[in-house]
């Protein structure tokens, strides 16, 4: 048998050494950041990662609701907003009387924290009180649609009046202001610094109050837009209706400015 020259084994021996090197640096994890960037790999750096999925930012202000209908009653919820973020949330209308007195008081302070905390409509309902929780999410949305409006490019926050937004058209709604016989609530819509619409969102209703509240409303509404503020007269025969239809539109106008 013929046996192997020394200096072939070795020769043989380095080259098979070489060609595992060259393998090992051929196998080099793709996944490396460092090498991933060096690349000009997708993955984007954090700073660029936009939050909750892009969502559209929020104007700074106080922004009303839209009044939610529930078997027991409306709610109705109004956000302060800061930075942004929600910073205060609570509910200007919720179901009164009764049972429903006691159900509010324990549900509404929990459904404010829970606003609050999840900076959205995405809430759960708060046990024993199904009619209230799911009106109050309704009227959370709306809030934040209407924040997020201001919040827009070119818009205005709300509360806030003139700067290079005044001149877009923007709804805001007035405080809700009890009466005998029943609540008064206004929203407005501004544009170039003066009201182009005026409406009662809520106003008092039931026996004879439907019918005063037809006739006394729709005046209420056209003065309110005449005037431009809330030095209008009363409409004979809706004294009430008309002082919280005053009172609301005033507090309207301070939250668009003016």
């Amino acid at each position: 048998m013929r046996k192997s020259h020394p200096v072939r084994r070795a020769v043989l021996a380095t080259a098979a050494t070489v060609s595992g090197i060259v393998l090992l640096l051929s196998l080099k994890p793709a996944s490396d950041p460092g090498s991933a960037a060096a690349a000009g790999g997708a993955a984007p750096p954090a700073a660029a990662q936009s939050p909750q999925g892009g969502a559209q930012p929020i104007g700074n202000g106080t922004v009303t609701g839209d009044a939610a209908r529930t078997q027991y009653g409306a709610v109705q919820v109004r956000l302060t907003v800061s930075g942004g973020k929600i910073t205060k949330a609570e509910a200007v209308q919720a179901p009164a009387g009764g049972q429903s007195d006691r159900i509010t008081s324990d549900a509404v302070p929990r459904l404010n924290r829970a606003a609050v905390a999840a900076q959205s409509a995405e809430i759960d309902a708060v046990s024993g009180a199904t009619y209230t929780s799911s009106g109050y999410k309704k009227s959370l949305q709306s809030a934040l649609d209407k924040a997020r409006a201001a919040g827009s490019p070119g818009s205005s926050a709300p509360g806030n009046g003139g700067g290079a937004g005044s001149a877009e058209a923007r709804t805001v709604t007035g405080d809700v202001v009890r009466t005998q016989y029943g609540p008064v609530q206004v929203r407005i819509t501004v544009s170039g610094g003066r009201i182009t619409a005026a409406e009662a969102v809520q106003a008092p209703k039931g026996g004879q109050s439907d019918r005063i509240t037809s006739d006394a409303v729709p005046k209420l509404n056209q003065a309110a837009v005449a005037a431009g503020d809330a030095e209008i007269d009363a409409v004979s025969g809706a004294t009430y209706t008309s002082a919280g239809y005053e009172q609301s539109l005033q507090s309207a106008l301070d939250r668009a400015g003016g």
